[in-house]
């Protein structure tokens, strides 16, 4: 199996260059971005490389962020989890699952959070479901992955900066390179 390094190197070339959804960046750079606030931040290893792939769900699949954008939810924080579990464990994969429901749990809890929000950010929460239920608040709040989630959320709405340092891929290759499942030798599993 190809190493998730690899594999992200080729993403990051190539899908990674197109425009981020309404943002001023291209999604490799608010991915990037995004693992630089959370390394910054004294986030674990996990939970930075979870910062650099959260939104590869948009890039690849029958449906695209194109389609999130014209009001159709792409799902991509379930695909982008399911897609990562070949190569990564739950610490990673959870928080990127929990992504988009982390926004919508932030918009529920902080009064000032949906206002920092991005324009574009805003029109994909009201895609995504909208603020949540109590309900749901409640059921998220019990999340093993809650603060995690939550983390992330915060970390990925800091990386849409234009002006912002742009870190490259290698700069992460230990924190992917160390996680990745398919890297570690039989015995060691």
């Amino acid at each position: 199996m190809t190493s998730a390094y690899h594999v992200l190197s080729e993403l990051f070339d190539s899908e990674g260059a197109a425009d981020y959804l309404g943002e001023q960046v291209s999604m490799a750079t608010h991915m990037l971005q995004t693992a630089r606030v959370a390394r910054e931040s004294g986030a674990p290893a996990a939970l930075i490389v979870a910062a650099l792939v959260h939104d590869v769900g948009h890039f690849a699949g029958a449906m695209s962020g194109r389609e999130l954008m014209r009001g159709t939810d792409n799902r991509h924080d379930l695909i982008a989890a399911q897609w990562l579990s070949q190569w990564f464990d739950t610490d990673v994969t959870e928080p990127v699952r929990l992504h988009v429901a982390a926004k919508r749990y932030l918009c529920g809890t902080d009064p000032e959070y949906h206002d920092r929000l991005s324009e574009a950010s805003k029109y994909t929460m009201s895609v995504q479901g909208g603020q949540m239920s109590a309900a749901e608040l409640a059921a998220f709040a019990a999340e093993p992955y809650c603060e995690s989630a939550t983390a992330l959320r915060r970390f990925d709405d800091a990386g849409k900066d234009p002006d912002a340092p742009i870190p490259a891929l290698a700069d992460f290759r230990a924190e992917i390179d160390a996680l990745d499942r398919t890297l570690r030798s039989p015995a060691a599993t």
